[in-house]
C-alpha cells in the first residue's frame, strides 16, 4: 500500500480523498493555488504545497508543477479527483515516465476512451449497442451533411474530444446542418484544440443512465448499479439518484452486464462509468465512458455501502477486488443535489464571494460533501459547485422527503446559490412521478 498520496485537485473532492487516505493510514499532500491558500483541503492534508497563481493553467492544470510537488514531497501516487487533469492522457504518460502511480487507468486507455469516436468504435467492435452514427471521424460540413442525410434527421453533431456540452449541436434538417456543424467544430477547436467531429442519430427525450464499474489489474470487473443523471441544464448535471425509477431488475441486470462488457473491451482498471442513453421504448445506447471518479459517486456509495475512493486507491496499489458481482446488493434509494454559487435569476451567473454564515444539514441518512466554511471566500476562478447534499432512505419517496427537509435547512449567507431552484425541481410533479428525461429543465423551467 502507498505511504503518501498527492491530491492534484481542490475543493470538496480533495477533502473527500484526504479523508479516505486518513482511514487507510496514508499520508496526504495537498496542492493549492495562491487563491486557495485558506482552502479547507490545505488545512486537512498532512502537507500542503503552493503550485502557482490563481489561474488553473498556472496551478491545477500545470503538469510540471504538480509532478515537481509530487517528487519533492516523496509521494508515490497522485489522485486526480475529477476535472482538471483527471482525464488528461499526456499527464498520465508523464506520471508513468516518472514512476509515479496515477490513481486511475493507463494513459493509453484514457486516450482511447477520451476520443469519443475511438470509444464508439471500440464499443461497436465489442458488440455494445451504440447510437447509430458515423464510425470514422468527420472534418468538413460537406462530408458531414452527406453522412447525416444517410443516418436521418435529427442528428447530433459532436466534438470527438468534447465534454461538458461543448462542441455539440442538434441539426434537425439538411438546411441547418452546415451552420450547426461549423459552430460546433469551432467550439471544439477553441475548447479542445481539435477539429475532429462525429455525427450520430439524435435520440429524442432520453434518460441519461450511467453505470458505475470497478475493475482491478487482474481482469475482475463488477457493476455497482446505475445512477439516473437526467436532470441536466445545458448538459450539466444538477441532480442524480440511484437506483433509477425507469429500470426494472431485468433491464438493470442487462445494462450492468453490458457495462462490464464495455469495461473489459477497453481493458479498463480503476473506477469508471459507462454512460448510456435510454429511450422511451427502453432501448439503451452507449454514449461515452468516463475514466475517473464522478461528481455523483456518493449516491452509489450510499446504496452499495462501498467507498469508491478507497477502492480506487487499493486497485492502484495492485490489490484485487475483495468482492464479486454476486456480492453487490443495491439497497434503499439515494439522491444528490449539487449546491452551486450561482444566480438562477441572472442566467446562472457565478456568484463568488465571502460566506458570512453557513449552516448545513445533518442527521440520519444525510451526507454533505463540501469544502466551505463560515468566513470562507469563494474564489472566482473555478467551478461554481460548493457542496453536494446527499440523502439516503428506504425508498424513493422517503429519499425525496428527506432531501426536501435537508434543502430546507441549508443556510448560506453572503452569496447567492441555486438552493431554491433545486428545491423547486424536487417538488415538481414530473420529478415526483419519476418521469424525467434530459429535457426536463428545458421543458419545465427555462421558459418561465
Amino acid at each position: 500500500m502507498f505511504q503518501k498520496i498527492l491530491i492534484a485537485n481542490r475543493g470538496e473532492i480533495a477533502v473527500r480523498i484526504i479523508r479516505a487516505c486518513r482511514e487507510l493510514g496514508i499520508k496526504s499532500v495537498a496542492v493549492y493555488s495562491e487563491a486557495d491558500r485558506e482552502a479547507l483541503h490545505t488545512q486537512l492534508a498532512d502537507e500542503a504545497i503552493c503550485i502557482g497563481k490563481a489561474s488553473p493553467a498556472d496551478s491545477y492544470l500545470n503538469m510540471e508543477r504538480i509532478l515537481s510537488a509530487t517528487i519533492a514531497s516523496k509521494a508515490e501516487a497522485i489522485h486526480p479527483g475529477f476535472g482538471f487533469l483527471s482525464e488528461n492522457s499526456k499527464f498520465v504518460e508523464m506520471c508513468e515516465k516518472c514512476n509515479v502511480t496515477f490513481i486511475g487507468p493507463s494513459s493509453e486507455v484514457i486516450h482511447r476512451m477520451g476520443d469519443k469516436q475511438e470509444a464508439r468504435k471500440t464499443m461497436m467492435n465489442a458488440g455494445v449497442p451504440v447510437v447509430p452514427g458515423t464510425k470514422e471521424a468527420v472534418f468538413s460540413a460537406k462530408e458531414g451533411q452527406k453522412l447525416a442525410d444517410e443516418i436521418g434527421y435529427p442528428v447530433m453533431i459532436k466534438a470527438a474530444s468534447g465534454g461538458g456540452g461543448k462542441g455539440m449541436r442538434i441539426s434537425r434538417s439538411a438546411q441547418d446542418f452546415s451552420d450547426n456543424f461549423k459552430v460546433a467544430q469551432q467550439e471544439s477547436v477553441n475548447g479542445f484544440g481539435d477539429d475532429t467531429m462525429y455525427i450520430e442519430k439524435y435520440v429524442e427525450s432520453p434518460r441519461h443512465i450511467e453505470f458505475q464499474i470497478l475493475a482491478d489489474k487482474f481482469g475482475n470487473v463488477v457493476s455497482l448499479g446505475e445512477r439516473d443523471c437526467s436532470i441536466q441544464r445545458r448538459h450539466q448535471k444538477m441532480i442524480e439518484e440511484s437506483p433509477s425509477a425507469a429500470l426494472d431488475e431485468k433491464l438493470r441486470k442487462k445494462m450492468g452486464e453490458v457495462a462490464v462488457k464495455a469495461a473489459k473491451a477497453a481493458n479498463y482498471e480503476s473506477a469508471g462509468t459507462i454512460e448510456f442513453l435510454l429511450d422511451k421504448e427502453k432501448n439503451f445506447y452507449f454514449m461515452e465512458m468516463n475514466t475517473r471518479i464522478q461528481v455523483e459517486h456518493p449516491v452509489t456509495e450510499m446504496v452499495t455501502g462501498l467507498d469508491l475512493i478507497k477502492e480506487q486507491i487499493t486497485i492502484a496499489a495492485g490489490e484485487p477486488l475483495r468482492f464479486k458481482q454476486k456480492d453487490i446488493k443495491i439497497s434503499g434509494h439515494a439522491i444528490e443535489c449539487r449546491l452551486n454559487a450561482e444566480d438562477p435569476s441572472r442566467n446562472f451567473m457565478p456568484c463568488p464571494g465571502k460566506i458570512e454564515y453557513l449552516h448545513l444539514p445533518g442527521g440520519n441518512g444525510i451526507r454533505i460533501d463540501s469544502a466551505i466554511y463560515s468566513g470562507y471566500v469563494i474564489p472566482p476562478y473555478y467551478d461554481s459547485m460548493i457542496a453536494k447534499i446527499i440523502v439516503f432512505a428506504k425508498d424513493r419517496a422517503s429519499a425525496i422527503a428527506k432531501m426536501r427537509s435537508a434543502l430546507g435547512e441549508v443556510n448560506v449567507d453572503g452569496i447567492v446559490t441555486n438552493l431554491d431552484y433545486q428545491y423547486e425541481i424536487i417538488n415538481h410533479p414530473v420529478f415526483l412521478a419519476g418521469e424525467v428525461n434530459t429535457h426536463f429543465i428545458q421543458d419545465y423551467f427555462e421558459h418561465e
